[in-house]
């Protein structure tokens, strides 16, 4: 079994800045983590690998700098690394992201794939399922947890609702994305930490995977940002200091003033 893993790698910090231009992130000297739904993912396909011996292949998508989070992805133990990476690819929505990474999939090849269900940078939840859909796969969002069932090869899914949860029998090809709530990624250990310094990271760019040029970067984004501001924090504040009954008076008082109660 080959699993194909999706991560991101997404800004540390919430002091972010915005490009005047592009209106895109500046990502250039911020620290970065793993998504940590897509961590999340990255754990569900290790367990499946300790019960099943499948093959783990991460594929991340973005800057040369996303060789840290892959690094770090092969020190947990997965198998394989792929930076997905070309300037012809800077400025892609959810929509042009979907398209590469998905032919970054078809390069790779897979079983199953598993995903995030979102990033922390985006908060979309698109791009997992827009992957599913441009490879022509079934897609089963929001999985809190996983069971193999060897005797019938396939993966018996916990499913999350918002009042429920939905159980799935599900045969390959398929998608996955992940819940990071319900999943608690391992930490490295020594011994993959030592062995991901041998392993190769596998570049893939515009040149492997020719995609068609209308669909992906700024011009292949249908989604377009006219504005891009970062929240600014009012410190004006009053201060009072007084019983809780009295407090809920203010509050209420003040909710009211606003229009929101």
């Amino acid at each position: 079994m080959k699993i194909a893993v999706c991560i991101k790698q997404v800004p540390k910090t919430t002091e972010i800045r915005i490009d005047p231009v592009t209106n895109t992130l500046i990502r250039d000297g911020i620290p970065s983590i793993i998504n940590p739904d897509d961590k999340s993912a990255l754990e569900v396909a290790l367990r499946i690998k300790e019960q099943t011996g499948a093959e783990i292949h991460v594929v991340c998508m973005g800057p040369g700098q996303a060789e840290i989070a892959l690094r770090e992805a092969l020190a947990m133990g997965a198998d394989e690394a792929y930076l997905v990476t070309d300037r012809a690819f800077a400025g892609s929505d959810t929509l042009a992201t979907s398209t590469i990474i998905a032919d970054a999939l078809k390069y790779v090849g897979f079983d199953y794939i598993i995903a995030g269900r979102q990033a922390i940078d985006g908060d979309t939840a698109q791009v997992g399922p827009q992957i599913a859909e441009h490879l022509g796969i079934p897609q089963i969002t929001y999985c809190a947890d996983f069971n193999y069932d060897k005797q019938n090869n396939v993966f018996k899914v916990k499913r999350q609702l918002e009042d429920r949860y939905q159980i799935l029998s599900v045969a390959g090809p398929a998608l996955f994305t992940v819940l990071s709530s319900s999943i608690t990624p391992r930490y490295m250990n020594v011994a993959d930490i030592i062995a991901q310094d041998d392993k190769e990271l596998h570049i893939l760019t515009y040149a492997d995977l020719q995609c068609n040029t209308e669909h992906i970067g700024l011009k292949g984004s249908p989604t377009k940002v006219k504005s891009t501001f970062t929240k600014q924090y009012n410190s004006d504040k009053q201060l009072v200091d007084t019983t809780p009954e009295e407090a809920a008076r203010i509050i209420a008082e003040l909710l009211k003033a606003k229009h929101i109660i």
